[in-house]
């Protein structure tokens, strides 16, 4: 049970940090590259790598202990 919350709590520090980094990164490229399209890959990178990340660990951590 402790290592279930320190994982969630170090995924939700890995997470805030990626999708803070991600929003800085999509702001830049909207303020001064002026093709919205590009700023489209950071963002769905900054949505779904914290995701898979999640479900990895989450899966890694049912599959111990079961």
């Amino acid at each position: 049970m402790l290592f279930n919350a320190l994982w969630q709590k170090l995924w939700l520090l890995f997470a805030v940090i990626w999708v803070v980094v991600a929003a800085i990164q999509v702001g830049s490229i909207l303020a001064f590259s002026g093709e919205p399209d590009k700023a489209l890959q950071p963002a769905l990178y900054g949505i779904a790598v914290p995701a898979v990340a999640y479900l990895l660990v989450w899966g890694w951590n049912r599959w111990r202990s079961g």
